[in-house]
């Protein structure tokens, strides 16, 4: 799979949101996982510095069963690339765009999001062989630089800013109008220990954000 591809496959997506779960523990999975598949994601990611984040990974992919893609953030090295995939997920996504990640992503059939904050990290990860960008952290990477690196970044590539991002449609609506396909949601969707029902509640808040944002 190419970007090109990729990009196809994410524009059919009905909520173009990356759950990031930081925190999430084996024994929450579970849960956890089909509240998210039942509010419309269907991208999850299960940060590498959790608990156990292979089992959680492990435990997600088997209960999903192909209705998500399930996969691991933070990941530094091919090394955990490979424990991923041996785990059955299939998203990697890391702060930084490490050629090494990228190209281990791409050898095992696992999607590849890096992130990046400028346009020479950008082309680089593309060069690799990622399939989308991680805009991180959108802190640094505002809707106007979103917008700048638009204008040079090949028109299929999904740029999905992360870090900051509120259930909040006027945000979103800035950051889309911007050229951004979508966002990666960590402590405003998911805190480590969060009841089912404030979950459910947070994920429905940001859909309900994401759908306004579409209609400004």
């Amino acid at each position: 799979m190419n970007y090109q591809k990729f990009s196809q496959e994410w524009q059919q997506c009905s909520l173009p949101l990356v759950a990031i779960l930081r925190g999430v523990t084996p024994a929450e999975a579970e849960g956890v996982a089909l509240t998210l598949v039942e509010c419309g994601f269907t991208y999850l990611e299960v940060p590498m510095n959790s608990p156990s984040p292979l089992e959680s990974i492990r435990i997600m992919a088997d209960v999903l069963s192909g209705r998500a893609y399930v996969g691991a953030g933070t990941v530094l090295t091919p090394q955990q690339v490979v424990g991923v995939a041996q785990a059955g997920g299939q998203l990697i996504i890391s702060p930084n765009a490490d050629v090494a990640v990228i190209e281990a992503s791409c050898a095992l059939n696992l999607i590849s999001l890096p992130g990046v904050t400028t346009p020479s990290e950008a082309f680089r990860a593309l060069q690799a062989g990622a399939h989308g960008l991680k805009l991180f952290p959108a802190e640094i990477v505002t809707p106007a630089v979103t917008k700048a690196l638009r204008a040079v970044l090949p028109r299929e590539v999904i740029c999905l800013p992360v870090g900051g991002i509120a259930a909040d449609a006027a945000q979103m609506r800035t950051y889309v109008q911007a050229g951004a396909q979508g966002f990666g949601l960590g402590g405003g969707l998911y805190q480590p220990g969060m009841s089912l029902i404030s979950l459910r509640e947070k994920a429905d808040a940001y859909r309900h954000a994401w759908q306004q944002s579409l209609d400004g």
